[in-house]
Order: C-alpha cells, then structure tokens, then sequence
C-alpha cells in the first residue's frame, strides 16, 4: 500500500481519503486485511482514536468489515456500497470514470420518465410558476455550465412534486455526482440542454396532470443525448 503520512488538521477524513483510494484503485483487494490500528497510526502519522474514526466511517460506507480481535477486511464495494460513493467513482485523479458516466446516464434515462409521470399525477399548484421560471431560464442561457444547472433545478422542482423519498435521495446522489463534473460535460450535454422546447413539452404535460406525455416527453427529451453519449463513450473506451 502507498499510504503517506496526513496533515494533522485534516484527520481523520484524510485517513479515509487515502484508503478510498487505495480501495478503488484496486491496490486494495476484497478480503484483503487491513494493518492493525496501532499499525496505521504509526505509518499514518496520526493517533489510533483517529484511525478508528476512520475505520468505523469506512465501514458505514461499506468498504471494510471490522471483526472484533482489531481485525478490518476490505470489501467488494460493489456488493457493498451505496450511492454515496458514485461521486469518489465519477472523477478519480482528475479524470472521469467514463464507465460510471455512462451509467449514470443509463439511470438517468430509466429513472426521468417515471420522475416526470409521478409529477404530473401529485404536483402542487406552485410547480406551474416553477416550471416557467426554468424553462425560461433555459431559453435566455447561453453560458453551457449555467444551462446544466438550469436543467439540473427543473428536474430537481420535478422530483419535489413526484413525492417519493427514494427518487429524492437517489437524485440527491447523482446531483452531488454530476455537479463537479460540469465544466468537463458542459460540450457533450449541450446537444440536451439546448432544447428548451423539449423541456417545456415535459412541463406542459406535468401541469396538465397527463402522466403518460410526461413520461413520454422526458424520454424524448433524454433518450437521443443518452444514446449518442453511450455510443461517445464506448468508441473512447475502444480507442484507448
């Protein structure tokens, strides 16, 4: 392992930081087990109450197992982990992960149409104004990041009024991953959030309470910038 010493000020998410890494690199192996606590303060340059803290977050997070005699086994985090670690995946050593994009991408278009049904079916009479501030904003944007996030905040007033508690925390998750990766996808998600009409097509239908063009809307809307994107990403794949 190539673990380095932490700044004391940054204890113990460094510490954490550090074995993520190591985990996702793949330097770390399911079942591998992980030096002692007494082990990693010393090669970490830190105290053992602050390895611990560490450890016990790297196990809510599901990336180790704590066995009781000091033992701590590395997990399959992709058995594991939840949706919490999608934003340590998206970009890692400054790169993004073009397998994860694509999943993401992949969910967004299972999960848009259903988000957009849901709304048109429970929607409080304030989405209206909502909706037409957004679309608004889309149609007058010309900066490529603030036009994601106009996006971004219509589909974030959209699953408000879906009402589903799930559907806000997995969005929650992908927003938090897709956020830092703006300006790196601000040319390929220009083809998508240049459409203010398609997106006014979904907010016609959500108001009018039609759940099935709500759906259909938000694929139409989502569907020919995922495939092209897909199909991007794996020729990128396949050159390298």
């Amino acid at each position: 392992m190539a673990l380095q010493p932490v700044p004391r000020r940054s204890v113990p998410e460094n510490v954490v930081e550090q074995i993520v890494d190591e985990v996702l690199s793949g330097a770390l192996q399911p079942g591998d087990q992980l030096p002692s606590e007494r082990r990693l303060a010393e090669v970490l340059g830190v105290s053992r109450p602050a390895v611990r803290e560490a450890l016990k977050r790297l196990s809510s997070i599901g990336l180790v197992e704590i066995r009781q005699g000091d033992t701590t086994t590395v997990r399959d985090f992709r058995r594991h982990a939840g949706l919490d670690l999608l934003p340590r995946l998206l970009l890692r050593a400054g790169e993004l992960d073009t397998a994860v994009v694509r999943s993401i991408l992949e969910t967004r278009l299972h999960n848009g149409p259903k988000v957009a049904e849901l709304a048109a079916r429970r929607h409080g009479a304030e989405l209206t104004g909502l909706m037409e501030t957004t679309v608004g904003a889309l149609r007058t944007e010309t900066d490529p990041v603030q036009l994601q996030r106009h996006a971004l905040s219509f589909w974030d007033h959209l699953v408000d009024h879906a009402d589903s508690i799930t559907f806000r925390l997995m969005y929650n998750t992908l927003r938090a991953t897709y956020e830092p990766a703006l300006p790196a996808l601000a040319t390929i998600m220009a083809a998508e959030v240049g459409r203010p009409d398609a997106y006014q097509a979904i907010a016609d239908a959500v108001i009018a309470g039609d759940a099935v063009q709500a759906a259909d809307a938000a694929h139409a809307l989502l569907e020919p910038a995922t495939t092209a994107l897909i199909t991007a990403l794996t020729e990128l794949e396949e050159s390298r």
